[in-house]
């Protein structure tokens, strides 16, 4: 087994693994980027720092909280959820809830996913948090442990208000986090058309990728007259999921075809491949142990992002202890796996012990010294 040197040039350990691309895709957008889900690699941008309006986008955020909430069982898809007056009264687009009409959560939800329905996104904030402003502080907590330096929220349906704002690469960070933690979502983002109140309130979904895209798997559409048209579309082929952020494209057949083609762009030019060692494992020899061996595994998975023309130029080098003293615990480190792609570190990954083997006691210690004197006289 070839063995390599551990933790050599460690600093190049953290290297970004696929640039920016540097391609000009001709976009009819001031401001987009498109985002590889799995290791948030920006793989396309364009004025993607620019602090615009965001319209209904900003229900990604809205949709992040209520799925955080379901998936760490505060709430249940079956709940009631109770519809205020101010909610009732919020315009734009809209299912028409009545106050104090009654609808679960889980219909709240596909109605704010598939037609965007501000009326829906704050009874979802009111039963949340107790009020929208309430809602809305912890939209922005959320924003800010995302690291979404771009943003500001004002409210949690995206209609027209002063001092909301955010960019496309702080799109992109919030899709991301529910796409990648939460893909229960795609139960409401990839509804093409469904209905409410038994069958007589038909949705129909705003963003039109889901029918015509192969692969699409949402997100959210967005418009109003200051902020024009806006989008967050996911779509994944082949394993590989990709984000793409429009803003301000001056009219919907141009936001759609901007998230279209860095769609393109990515599934064209980019994979994600797992990678496991070139070689077999050979098991790590236990001083004093209850078992002579143990097995070392990788700990995870290694997934790289790797451009088309790179795909096949993958290697691996194993480093191993060559023994390890009793007792060893499952999940212990026993050495690295180091990934290069032409040559160049891309990833570290340690390799554990697979078991726990337990130390011999003094009396098994001494009966296995006697054997052997016994076998050799």
């Amino acid at each position: 087994m070839k063995r390599v040197l551990p933790i050599l040039l460690a600093a190049a350990l953290l290297m970004p693994c696929v640039h920016a691309a540097p391609a000009d895709l001709q976009l009819k957008a001031p401001s987009a980027i498109l985002m590889e889900k799995e290791t948030g690699t920006v793989l396309y941008e364009n004025n993607p720092h620019e602090k615009l309006e965001p319209a209904s986008v900003t229900k990604v955020m809205t949709m992040l909280l209520i799925m955080e909430a379901l998936d760490s069982g505060r709430i249940k898809g079956e709940d009631m959820v109770s519809v205020s007056s101010y909610a009732a009264g919020m315009g734009g687009s809209q299912v028409f809830l009545e106050e104090g009409e009654q609808m679960s959560v889980h219909e709240m939800l596909k109605c704010i996913a598939v037609s965007s329905a501000n009326d829906a996104a704050v009874a979802m904030a009111e039963h949340l948090a107790g009020s929208e402003s309430s809602f809305v502080e912890k939209m922005n907590d959320r924003a800010a442990q995302l690291g979404m330096s771009d943003t500001h929220f004002s409210n949690c349906t995206g209609l027209p208000i002063s001092d909301h704002y955010t960019s496309a690469h702080d799109i992109a960070l919030m899709s991301r986090q529910l796409i990648l933690h939460h893909p229960d979502i795609r139960t409401y983002t990839t509804i093409w058309m469904d209905s409410i109140r038994d069958g007589a309130f038909g949705l129909s979904n705003t963003n039109r990728l889901i029918r015509f895209y192969s692969g699409a798997t949402g997100l959210k559409t967005g418009f109003t007259d200051s902020a024009l048209y806006c989008l967050s579309a996911t779509a994944e082929r082949d394993g590989m999921e990709l984000i793409a952020a429009v803003m301000g494209a001056p009219t919907s057949d141009d936001r759609f075809q901007a998230a279209k083609t860095m769609l393109d762009y990515g599934f064209a030019n980019y994979s994600l491949t797992t990678v496991h060692p070139d070689q077999a494992l050979a098991p790590v020899d236990v001083l004093v142990g209850k078992a002579a061996q143990v097995q070392p595994r990788p700990e995870r998975q290694c997934r790289l992002l790797l451009s088309r023309d790179s795909a096949g130029q993958v290697t691996t080098q194993i480093t191993l202890a060559p023994n390890v003293e009793a007792p060893v615990e499952a999940g212990q480190r026993l050495g690295q796996m180091t990934v290069l792609v032409d040559g160049q570190v891309r990833d570290t990954v340690p390799l554990v012990a697979d078991c726990s083997v337990e130390r011999l006691a003094l009396t098994d210690i001494f009966s296995q010294l006697l054997h052997r004197l016994l076998m050799a006289g």
